[in-house]
């Protein structure tokens, strides 16, 4: 398949998790390499379909400031591989906890199969939480699905609630719809709230404030809304856990070519 053909692909694929969505784009960016003027290009139109994918901008980043683009793109997908964020959130859990999470988190969830101490309680956004439900309960967990009507009940009592960020940045993080009042119900009610921000997913202000602004106008309407950062307690990420009080981190540098409209 043609590269360009292969992202339109990519674009038209819909719900992708976010390791997905950069394998599939690094193989058909290997193709363009050699142009860097249409890796650019391509970068942005995939971004434009993509804002809220962090790890998307910073493969980007990483592919538009290297001499070597292709490299820099199989390496940050190696990268993603490894990622042991997920194995560091299971892991940080206390025993015996009572666990809330929104949707179907990617690497939230991810751990939680080996932890059959911990009781998860899955909020039903997006209508994928019964679906993660059923498939937790496979893997032995002892699960509750939650509609969306009892996200306060649910997280007002729990141990932790687990937020995965779609994009981190300095101040706040992007995330599943429901997940502001969550962070919310457990900051009033001395509840931990962990934000999951796995390798890639944290950026530099600019590239944030791009993605954000793309759920900024009805968020009512968006799948994801903007989470403040001074509501989580701790950020759990490749490196593990830490108080999120003064967290900063970016994954790649600030390519200023991706924040042009994309043509």
């Amino acid at each position: 398949m043609h590269p360009i053909e292969h992202l339109r692909y990519v674009a038209r694929a819909g719900d992708l998790s976010q390791d997905v969505l950069v394998r599939e784009t690094a193989s058909a960016l290997g193709a363009l390499a050699s142009d860097p003027l249409e890796l650019v290009t391509v970068c942005r139109r995939i971004l434009d379909k993509y804002p809220v994918a962090g790890a998307l901008w910073s493969m980007a980043a990483r592919v538009c400031t290297s001499a070597q683009p292709y490299r820099a793109a199989r390496e940050f997908s190696s990268e993603l591989r490894a990622d042991a964020t997920a194995d560091h959130a299971a892991d940080a859990l206390p025993a015996d906890a009572t666990v809330c999470l929104l949707g179907w988190p990617d690497l939230a969830a991810e751990g939680l199969g080996r932890r059959s101490d911990v009781r998860v309680r899955v909020i039903d956004a997006y209508g994928e939480g019964a679906g993660l439900a059923r498939r937790l309960a496979g893997n032995g967990c002892d699960v509750t699905d939650v509609p969306l009507a009892g996200l306060a009940a649910a997280c007002s009592n729990a141990d932790v609630i687990l937020v995965e960020a779609a994009v981190a940045g300095p101040e706040a993080v992007i995330a599943a719809g429901g997940s502001h009042a969550a962070a919310a119900v457990g900051y009033v009610s001395g509840v931990d709230v962990w934000c999951i921000a796995g390798q890639g997913r944290a950026l530099p202000r600019q590239f944030f404030e791009a993605a954000a602004s793309t759920v900024a106008n009805e968020p009512w309407e968006c799948d994801e809304e903007v989470v403040p950062l001074g509501l989580f307690s701790h950020v759990v990420g490749p490196n593990g856990i830490e108080p999120a009080a003064g967290w900063q981190r970016a994954d790649c540098p600030l390519a200023a070519e991706l924040l042009r409209p994309a043509i």
